[in-house]
């Protein structure tokens, strides 16, 4: 299993619209191969961000790099910098592997 984050620091009183602008997005994970769960996490805030984590478990690392490189990413993509003006700097990314689960 492979579980891919991207964390980003969304502006204090911008969480509404981020959220938003993530459920009306067309996110075509389904149609990729080893796609298994996805989730759009709030975190803990500070007086400048609420901290947020896209969270997406793949079946394999190459399944996720898959999805990296396809159309479907690409498409899905096209106009994210539109959304920039709500979080602070660039996301982070984080992937993990798993070694252990139950």
């Amino acid at each position: 299993m492979f579980v891919a984050m991207n964390r980003f620091k969304v502006v204090r009183g911008a969480e509404e619209a981020f959220e938003a602008a993530w459920r009306s997005r067309d996110r075509r994970l389904a149609e990729m191969a080893g796609f298994k769960d996805f989730h759009l996490l709030r975190g803990p805030s500070t007086d400048e961000y609420t901290l947020y984590a896209s969270h997406t478990v793949w079946a394999t690392e190459d399944d996720f790099l898959a999805w990296t490189r396809s159309e479907q990413f690409r498409a899905v993509h096209r106009g994210a910098g539109g959304s920039k003006p709500l979080y602070i700097g660039h996301p982070h990314f984080e992937g993990f592997s798993s070694v252990e689960g139950v």
